[in-house]
């Protein structure tokens, strides 16, 4: 079959700018085939090359003793103890959610679980971070119902359960929605998997689910803008089968304790090409392709088709020859593709083999480890005018504002749809702040969470990152565990533009310092760039995932306040209104400054709650809403009462941070309040929890009537279009 002929239209719709085509034939000595063209295109995207953001992940801490894998490979690793590691990454699929919702959300899920299990590791957590636009958006409730559906379709049926997250809604996504997917799971740490080919002519083999024509071009799809012509991208995103899934990881871990892999990738963005590119060039060998062993599932296939195609379940395998026969014998019993498919050569050349005939022949580690690098210009956001205007509202009303916006009402219509409790370890549910789960056959368990403030990040990019570490390390803190490392998820838009690329710089240079100053380190994640629509971007959103370790059920808070309890607030008391949940929920307004974070303060309070977590029935931390929507929220979810004594707007709803919630005994309240003495942490009381009304300064409302509001305020706003 005779290719495409190269012509400028083609070169500028794969994605290559002009002097990138130009680098192309310098590199080559030639004009390439239009196969080579679409393996260039996808390999120097944006999406798989990181050309835009390689010079700033350089500079975040990304090591420690507990560290054993960090960025890199498929996920990160870190040690949690006797023998055993945690394996973890987020990633983002939000271009593919926004053109064919349930897919999209489907196969994000399906992706991040391969990056988990081509490490040797078996899932055991998952978690999704969601931001829409607002919902009377004639787009909204179709995204959130089919990337709802989307996410528990795949996971649910795949069995790991979803054990926390965000959903957020904001203006800024109306045309380009924010699907980032987060998973963990166990290995032993002495039988982690990587990527990197090793020995020459060892065979490639392919594994799992045949491929067919969807996802082609879907990695230079999800690094460009959106425009009018959104509709005809949908053929590039790809379908997922979640039963394929689950035989494929069986069929993997099985595979991995013959011993006869040397070598296992995922194929998950550019598919063939890129799964075979990294392992060779993190090897330093060749690759050699023949794609008439490739199973298909579609007649006519095209080399360009075959080696761009997306389709999932799909894994790419350097197997030691000794074994093939064994191998081949798990993927038979699990009724799976396997296939010998090439070779690793000793030459850096990466030759793609179809019908016969050579269709490419290129310089591997040009593709991957020389792909362009950019140090794109950029400029410091300015400083936003401070915000010290005294807001006027009935802190009842102010309360009632939050709790009915479907940004901080529950979420149970959401997570509801999840399984939470499959695998039978969960310890806690979504809703209730960081997840927890057992680790299986031991007293130890992890704790997961997901945090970003977008429109601090938007205000100051370097506070706001700095923000989403430490309100993940006190969510984490705040059940009891010591937290690990973190994998982030930077979404923001186009990087060529100087003023989103300065708000990408300031978010890392937070990240990286609140990281290193909680003892966080990043061990994996994903950049997603280009998330505009008609020259409009998101607002800035780097997702932090993070994880904790809670050594024996003796550590975990998980308890809930008692008839009586005090509620302490450890912390100063409330006084940033600006950029606040409450001055934009009550009054539609969003000014100021995002609120300073003291990374000292941050790390003093959590060590101060870690060591005093014997004195604790319940704790939480401080974030959106300041302390009335933290002690609400602790209140509702154990249906007790609540009694404030504070009235001013500032202290209830001020969302300083390096503070938390706790309620404790009389005789506990009076340790802490002695401990905290002794270790200069701030303590003050702030009311007390019990009988069966929210009393704000002598405003009452009977807890059931709040409730109520509170646990329909997400389906209500939503209404037109959700149906439970």
């Amino acid at each position: 079959m005779t290719e495409p002929a190269i012509t400028e239209d083609r070169i500028a719709a794969h994605g290559l700018k002009p002097d990138e085509y130009a680098r192309i034939l310098e590199i080559i000595g030639r004009a390439p085939s239009f196969t080579e063209l679409g393996i260039f295109s996808a390999m120097w995207n944006e999406h798989c090359s990181y050309k835009s953001s390689k010079k700033w992940l350089r500079t975040l801490p990304t090591t420690g003793p507990q560290v054993i894998c960090g960025p890199g490979e498929n996920a990160g690793v870190v040690d949690i103890g006797d023998g055993q590691a945690v394996v973890f990454k987020m990633e983002s699929h939000n271009h593919p959610s926004y053109i064919e919702p349930y897919q999209g959300a489907a196969t994000g899920v399906g992706g991040i679980l391969r990056d988990v299990f081509t490490m040797g590791a078996r899932p055991v957590a998952a978690m999704n971070a969601l931001s829409f636009g607002v919902p009377a958006h004639p787009k909204t409730r179709q995204l959130v119902s089919g990337v709802v559906a989307g996410v528990g379709g795949y996971g649910n049926c795949f069995g790991v359960p979803v054990v926390g997250g965000e959903v957020r809604f904001h203006r800024s996504y109306n045309g380009n929605c924010l699907v980032n997917a987060f998973a963990a799971g166990l290995a032993d740490a002495d039988s982690i998997f990587y990527s990197a080919a090793s020995g020459v002519g060892m065979p490639v083999v392919y594994l799992g689910a045949k491929t067919g024509r969807d996802g082609v071009g879907g990695a230079t799809m999800a690094s460009a803008e959106f425009d009018e012509t959104i509709e005809e991208k949908r053929p590039t995103v790809q379908v997922g089968d979640p039963f394929t899934e689950k035989r494929l990881m069986e069929a993997c871990l099985e595979l991995m304790a013959t011993g006869a892999v040397i070598s296992i990738q995922d194929m998950g963005a550019a598919g063939l090409t890129c799964s075979a590119v990294e392992m060779g060039d993190k090897g330093g060998l060749g690759v050699r392709l023949d794609l008439d062993r490739v199973p298909v599932r579609e007649t006519g296939m095209t080399a360009y088709e075959m080696m761009l195609s997306e389709s999932q379940e799909r894994m790419l395998m350097v197997l030691r020859p000794e074994k093939e026969a064994e191998a081949k014998a798990v993927f038979d019993k699990w009724d799976l593709d396997f296939a010998v498919v090439g070779e690793t050569i000793a030459e850096d050349r990466f030759v793609i083999v179809h019908g016969g005939e050579v269709k490419a022949d290129l310089p591997l580690k040009a593709l991957s480890g020389t792909a362009p690098e950019y140090d794109r210009p950029w400029v410091e956001t300015p400083a936003p005018a401070p915000f010290h205007e005294t807001l006027e509202i009935d802190p009842m009303e102010g309360l009632r504002a939050l709790i009915t916006s479907p940004n901080y009402a529950a979420k149970q219509w959401v997570y509801e749809q999840y399984d939470t409790q499959v695998m039978a370890d969960t310890v806690r549910v979504p809703g209730l702040g960081a997840g927890v789960i057992r680790v299986h056959g031991t007293d130890k368990m992890l704790a997961f969470t997901s945090d970003v403030t977008p429109r601090y990040v938007k205000a100051d990019p370097v506070e706001g990152g700095k923000q989403a570490v430490a309100e993940a390390y006190r969510n984490l803190v705040a059940v009891g565990a010591t937290p690990l490392a973190a994998t982030d998820n930077l979404n923001f838009g186009n990087p060529e533009k100087p003023e989103i690329m300065g708000q990408f710089v300031g978010a890392i240079k937070g990240i990286g310092a609140a990281c290193e100053a909680l003892g966080m380190p990043i061990v994996s994640g994903n950049v997603s760039l280009y998330n505009e629509t008609d020259g409009t971007g998101i607002l800035p959103t780097p997702t932090i995932g993070a994880v904790g370790l809670i050594a024996s059920p003796e550590e975990l808070i998980a308890g809930q306040p008692q008839e009586n309890d005090y509620a302490l607030l450890i912390g100063a008391p409330g006084s940033h209104l600006g950029q606040s949940a409450l001055l934009a929920e009550a009054f539609g307004r969003e000014e100021g400054s995002a609120p300073p974070v003291d990374l000292a303060a941050e790390r003093a309070h959590g060590d101060f709650i870690l060591a005093n977590r014997h004195l604790l029935n319940a704790a939480t931390d401080l974030a959106d809403g300041g302390l009335a929507l933290a002690a609400f929220e602790m209140a509702e979810a154990h249906g007790i009462g609540l009694v404030l004594d504070d009235t001013d707007i500032a202290r209830l709803f001020g969302e300083d941070q390096a503070r938390y919630l706790v309620a404790c005994s009389f005789d506990a309240a009076e340790a802490l309040m002695q401990a905290a003495a002794a270790a200069g942490v701030p303590v003050s009381t702030v009311g007390r929890f019990g009988g069966d009304a929210v009393s704000i300064g002598g405003t009452s409302y009977p807890m059931a009537t709040l409730s109520g509001l509170y646990r329909t305020g997400f389906a209500a706003a939503l209404a037109a279009g959700l149906v439970a």
